[in-house]
């Protein structure tokens, strides 16, 4: 997988595309069109409980309560886990649906201040899916089906939207991101907090500081190359078969691994693709930055292939399908 300055191959995609005035009132702002049919791949969600206690009264802004709680309970035991929404709509009495939309499921308002995350009966607190990406597992998963419903498996492309933070380097006068160090006081943990706060902007007081080059997590040469530019979103782009996403250590592998983070002593990881289709053209797989679900347009036989496969939680859509916060009318 290497990155490409040919960015005309994606020209297909944008004529394909709603023209921006569209965009945003449904999918095919984002998801191209002229598919024989649609499957939405749902991201999952979280959710998690205390072992033997129970969380302290809602709200959360009760800190209080939650400091009592924490000292009643010093080593409580809490299960994390990944849950699907069909789960979650469920344990709250709503309707698992395939224009489902997260905000009407659990009940809450996505433009209103979020203090509480929704409860259930039985306890479990459940967090919202990702946004704009997905579990590396899942991603390997679904790309394992792609591979099998295309003649050209190991060759095609991979779209990368700019936008996510510390991906891309610029010019400028502080980094894209920092990493902040937390652990027990230290002259030397002061020292480097220290010199990340100077690094960030200070427009009063650098008023005629110098832009320099800040890195990013790929290179110079591709941060100021050419863009695949669709409605809304600049892409970088890379040349490479979905069969190498399909490998459940895909992440290790691919020139966007996020090696600036790994430094800082988080674990592998890497930003799941936005837009990925093979050379013959046979399917997209569309990861939108705003959508909690991924979208592939294919064949039939390829969206029967995901609706069927039980480590996804995939459903057909039709095309033109709205998948707007409010567009939920089952749970409205």
């Amino acid at each position: 997988m290497e990155w490409t300055a040919d960015v005309t191959a994606g020209d297909w995609l944008r004529d394909r595309l709603d023209d921006s005035e569209d965009w945003g009132r449904g999918m095919h702002g984002v998801v191209p069109r002229g598919f024989a049919a649609y499957a939405r791949v749902f991201h999952p969600a979280t959710r998690d409980r205390p072992v033997g206690a129970e969380w302290p009264p809602q709200p959360y802004s009760d800190h209080r309560a939650w400091d009592a709680f924490q000292r009643a309970h010093p080593d409580l035991d809490v299960i994390d886990e990944r849950v699907d929404w069909a789960t979650v709509a469920a344990a709250l009495g709503k309707t698992m649906h395939p224009l489902a939309q997260w905000g009407s499921l659990v009940g809450i308002d996505r433009w209103a201040d979020r203090e509480n995350d929704p409860r259930d009966a039985e306890g479990w607190r459940y967090h919202d899916p990702e946004e704009g990406g997905m579990p590396a597992d899942v991603l390997s998963t679904l790309a394992g089906i792609l591979a099998a419903h295309t003649t050209t498996p190991d060759d095609g492309y991979i779209a990368l939207w700019e936008g996510v933070g510390g991906l891309v380097g610029h010019l400028g006068t502080s980094p894209s991101r920092t990493f902040f160090q937390i652990g027990d006081a230290s002259p030397e943990l002061d020292h480097h907090n220290a010199m990340l706060g100077r690094s960030m902007p200070d427009p009063f007081n650098n008023v005629f500081r110098t832009a320099t080059w800040q890195d990013g997590i790929l290179s110079r040469e591709i941060s100021e190359g050419p863009r695949l530019e669709l409605p809304g979103r600049g892409h970088v782009l890379f040349r490479g078969g979905v069969s190498e996403l399909g490998d459940p250590d895909w992440v290790l592998s691919v020139p966007w691994r996020d090696r600036v983070a790994e430094a800082h002593g988080f674990p592998p990881s890497a930003q799941t693709p936005s837009i990925v289709w093979p050379a013959d053209r046979t399917w997209v797989s569309v990861t939108e930055v705003d959508y909690d679900s991924t979208i592939v347009g294919g064949g039939r036989e390829l969206i029967a292939a995901l609706v069927a496969d039980p480590r996804l939680e995939a459903w057909e859509i039709p095309a033109d399908a709205d998948l707007t916060f409010e567009a939920d009318e089952v749970n409205r």
